[in-house]
């Protein structure tokens, strides 16, 4: 717990000498809060769940290092969304590892609303992470069910009360992991007048008796487009006294700047220039991960892209070697004739790779690929200037784009899939 003296949001003091950074690289969020909008692209909104931008692991990597060669003071990196982090958990723990190699002396830290959490609290320990929020709103799922619109864990989606109890069971199971790992924990409940703005005391005692270190009592911003849209703000008067509540049973976190999934610098202070590099970091294609470490080509010789993937009855598989590529293998791709269900046998069989290199690609077969973690790439030039571009960031404005793809004009188009 030494860290926590230079994590400006656990301590009002290291708030005045060192910021923070939040890399937004967690889209997806695993529950639908009756309070939240999330618009990735409002740069004049300061609240959670908003980012200018999603980057990769390595992109975010690309921009902790320009960003800390420029500002000394960023003591903390953190991972808040825009969705949450764990339930992107491949993303958030690549990009904690890439960044703990190269930033072995930062704070690691995530915010979360504990769903998915506790499979992976044992991998985040290991990585270093020594500072863990969690969103609880209450104790009760009565409450609960007012706070959130659905619950989806364990591929099937919860609502009303039964939705508050599932996602109250995850959040005190993962606080008692967290503690018994020697985790700093704090708690985040929002303050919802007219809902839990009594109870949130009641969270505190609970946690407190857990082992939570701090909680924010955070006031609500009303979001337009949501069913608490015409939610009132909290008055000074309700937070100060939910405030007062909470350090009967612990200390309470007063200095909160309800801090965006792309904040960084000082609280309340954020850099002004993050948001242009993260625009510039996001404009490099790199997309390589642990899990992930090949690229797919559609080739007829293996020079070129120069394949459409439905005529394509094998990708050539590389890896990157130093500042070379090798050939892995040629993969045979799902025979045609199945519809959908060869993209998804594509998807499946190219797991271990992140991009997909290809001279074209129907509109249907390329959002299954996407949806499903590749890459697709649509280009025509040399293999290795593609890829290039998806573990380097080289600009491919070099290569003639392909014109777009219209199912029947380069294969059979009796939509059996190619």
């Amino acid at each position: 717990m030494g860290t926590t003296a230079k994590h400006p949001c656990f301590d009002i003091g290291a708030g005045k000498t060192y910021g923070r950074v939040h890399l937004p690289v967690a889209p997806k969020c695993n529950v639908q809060c009756n309070y939240c909008n999330r618009k990735y692209d409002c740069v004049n909104e300061s609240r959670p769940g908003v980012s200018s931008v999603v980057l990769t692991p390595l992109q975010s990597l690309e921009y902790l290092k320009t960003l800390t060669s420029r500002h000394d003071n960023l003591s903390v990196v953190g991972i808040a969304g825009p969705g949450d982090p764990m339930a992107n958990p491949e993303a958030t723990i690549e990009t904690i590892r890439l960044a703990k190699q190269q930033f072995p002396d930062m704070i690691f830290c995530l915010s979360t609303n504990g769903l998915e959490l506790a499979p992976h609290i044992d991998t985040l320990a290991e990585l270093g992470v020594t500072h863990v929020t969690i969103t609880m709103n209450a104790i009760d799922p009565e409450i609960l069910s007012k706070v959130f619109s659905w619950v989806r864990f364990n591929k099937k989606v919860y609502r009303g009360v039964e939705a508050g109890r599932v996602i109250l069971e995850q959040q005190l199971l993962s606080l008692k992991m967290l503690v018994a790992k020697g985790i700093t924990v704090k708690i985040n409940s929002i303050i919802l007048p007219g809902i839990n703005e009594h109870h949130i005391v009641e969270v505190a005692k609970l946690v407190a008796e857990m082992g939570a270190e701090t909680l924010n009592a955070i006031p609500v911003h009303p979001n337009k487009d949501t069913l608490l849209e015409d939610i009132p703000e909290p008055s000074f008067a309700m937070k100060h006294k939910v405030q007062t509540d909470v350090a009967k049973y612990l200390k309470p976190m007063l200095h909160c700047a309800r801090c965006r999934a792309d904040a960084a610098g000082k609280l309340g202070c954020d850099i002004p220039e993050s948001i242009d590099l993260l625009q510039e970091a996001a404009s490099k294609a790199l997309f390589a991960t642990q899990k992930r470490p090949y690229a797919a080509v559609a080739s007829h010789e293996g020079a070129l892209v120069n394949m459409h993937l439905g005529e394509a009855d094998f990708l050539y598989i590389y890896k990157p070697v130093g500042e070379e590529y090798q050939l892995v293998e040629r993969r045979r791709t799902p025979r045609s004739g199945t519809g959908d269900q060869r993209w998804i046998d594509l998807a499946k069989s190219l797991s271990d790779c992140h991009s997909l290199l290809v001279n074209g690609i129907g509109p249907n077969p390329s959002a299954m690929l996407k949806s499903m973690g590749i890459n697709v790439v649509q280009m025509e030039g040399l293999i290795e200037d593609g890829l290039d571009a998806v573990y380097k960031g080289a600009p491919l404005h070099a290569l003639s784009a392909k014109k777009a793809f219209k199912c029947g004009e380069a294969c059979g188009g009796d939509g059996t899939g190619c």
